[in-house]
C-alpha cells in the first residue's frame, strides 16, 4: 500500500465541495468516546446549530451517521409504513429515488413527473392528492441532475388542503439558498453535508416535525429498519428533555462529528443571510464568465438557483476530454447523469466555493480547456 497522498483538487461539480479549512483542521482532533459527558454535550450543541441552519425549533434535528441518502430514507422508512399512500413530485434522478425509497417503505405510490429541467405545477400534486387519502407528498427542493428548483410554499400549501404530511429533499439547497422550515411548514427535510453546508460527506442531517413524529409513534407496525429507527436513534442523541446519560445504538463517527460541528459554527458566524447572498453573487459571477464562453445555462431561467449549475454542452464539443483536461488543471467538474449524459455539465457553487476567486479559477480552466 503507497502512503496516503491525494492530489490537490478545486471541487466544482456536483458535490463534494471543498470544505473550510477550518473543518479539515475540527476533525483531526484529539477522539473520545461515543458515550463520552464531553461527546454527548457536542451531540447537543450540532443538533442546536443544525436547528439553527434549518430555521427550525423541531427537537428530533440530527446528523444521521450515514449519507444524505440514509437521511432521506430515514425520514421515508419512519413516515411510511405498509398501506400508505404516498405522492412524490418527479423533477429528476433523485425524485425518482425518493419514489423508490417510498415504495420499498411500503407505500403505495403515485409519481407525478416533469421533463428534465422543468418543475412540477402543484395544480397536477392537488389533483393527485384528491384521488384518495395520502399520507405523505415528497418532492425535491433542487433536483442536482437538472438545476430545477422547485418552490417550496406551494407544494406544502397543497399538502395542507388535502391532510397531508411533506417531506423535502434539500440535498442541494440547505446552507446556499433560502430555507425556512418552520416558517414553510415543512414536515420532514433531508440534506446532506458535503454541499452547501461545507463538510465533508458522510452523515445526513435531517428535520422532523411534531407532527410528523405524532404520525411515527402512531404506526402500526415498527419501521422495516433497525439503524434508521428514529425511535431508537433519539435514545441514542436524547429525546426532549431527557437526562444526559444516553442508551447506546451505535458507534457514532466522532472525528465527522467534529467536523461537522464546525461547519455549523462557521454558517452561523457569518450569518444565513449573508451566506445566502455569497452564494447567489458567485452564482451571478459564474453565469456572467459563462456567457462569454459562449456556454448557456441547461435549465430554464426560471427554475435557475445558485447553487447547482447545469451547463449545456456545446455542440462539437466532446464532454469527456473537456472534463479531463480540467482534471489535469486541478479542476472537477462533472458530466450529466441518466437521460443527460453527454449532453450537460454540472458546475456546484456550494459552501466554502462560493467564493469569487474560486469562480474564477474555475472559469479560467473552462476556457483553456476549451481551446486546448
Amino acid at each position: 500500500m503507497t502512503p496516503l497522498d491525494p492530489p490537490d483538487r478545486l471541487l466544482m461539480g456536483p458535490g463534494p465541495s471543498n470544505p473550510d479549512p477550518r473543518v479539515l483542521a475540527a476533525m483531526s482532533k484529539r477522539l473520545v468516546g461515543h458515550l463520552d459527558p464531553y461527546f454527548v454535550h457536542l451531540m447537543d450543541e450540532t443538533m442546536s446549530g443544525l436547528r439553527a441552519v434549518y430555521r427550525t425549533s423541531n427537537h428530533h434535528t440530527l446528523p444521521i451517521s450515514a449519507t444524505g441518502s440514509a437521511g432521506l430514507e430515514t425520514i421515508m422508512m419512519n413516515l411510511l409504513e405498509d398501506g400508505d399512500r404516498a405522492v412524490v413530485a418527479v423533477i429528476g434522478y433523485f425524485g425518482q429515488r425518493l419514489a423508490e425509497m417510498a415504495r420499498r417503505a411500503g407505500a403505495e405510490v403515485e409519481v407525478v413527473e416533469v421533463p428534465q429541467g422543468e418543475i412540477v405545477d402543484p395544480a397536477e400534486i392537488d389533483r393527485a392528492l384528491a384521488k384518495k387519502k395520502t399520507k405523505l407528498l415528497a418532492f425535491v427542493h433542487v433536483e442536482t441532475t437538472t438545476g430545477a428548483c422547485q418552490p417550496i410554499e406551494p407544494m406544502v400549501a397543497v399538502a395542507r388542503k388535502h391532510g397531508a404530511l411533506v417531506a423535502m429533499d434539500c440535498v442541494t439547497s440547505l446552507g446556499g439558498i433560502p430555507i425556512d422550515i418552520d416558517a414553510l411548514g415543512v414536515d420532514a427535510a433531508g440534506s446532506c453535508s458535503q454541499k452547501c453546508l461545507g463538510a465533508p460527506p458522510g452523515l445526513g442531517p435531517i428535520t422532523i416535525s411534531p407532527r410528523a413524529m405524532a404520525a411515527v409513534a402512531a404506526r402500526k407496525a415498527k419501521p422495516h429498519t433497525w439503524y434508521f429507527d428514529l425511535g431508537l436513534l433519539f435514545q441514542y442523541w436524547g429525546e426532549n428533555g431527557a437526562e444526559k446519560k444516553r442508551a447506546f445504538h451505535h458507534t457514532a463517527p466522532i472525528s465527522s462529528i467534529y467536523g461537522f460541528h464546525e461547519a455549523l459554527r462557521v454558517i452561523l458566524e457569518e450569518g444565513l443571510e449573508a451566506r445566502w447572498a455569497r452564494h447567489q453573487s458567485a452564482h451571478d459571477m459564474l453565469v456572467r464568465g459563462l456567457d462569454k464562453l459562449g456556454i448557456s445555462l441547461f435549465t430554464p431561467a426560471a427554475n435557475q438557483c445558485a447553487t447547482i449549475n447545469v451547463l449545456a454542452i456545446p455542440s462539437g464539443v466532446d464532454d469527456a476530454k473537456v472534463r479531463a483536461r480540467m482534471l489535469e488543471r486541478g479542476v472537477e467538474m462533472s458530466g450529466g447523469l441518466g437521460q443527460l449524459a453527454g449532453k450537460v455539465w454540472r458546475v456546484g457553487i456550494m459552501g466554502h466555493n462560493a467564493q469569487a476567486e474560486r469562480v474564477d479559477r474555475f472559469l479560467g480552466a473552462l476556457g483553456e480547456s476549451l481551446r486546448s
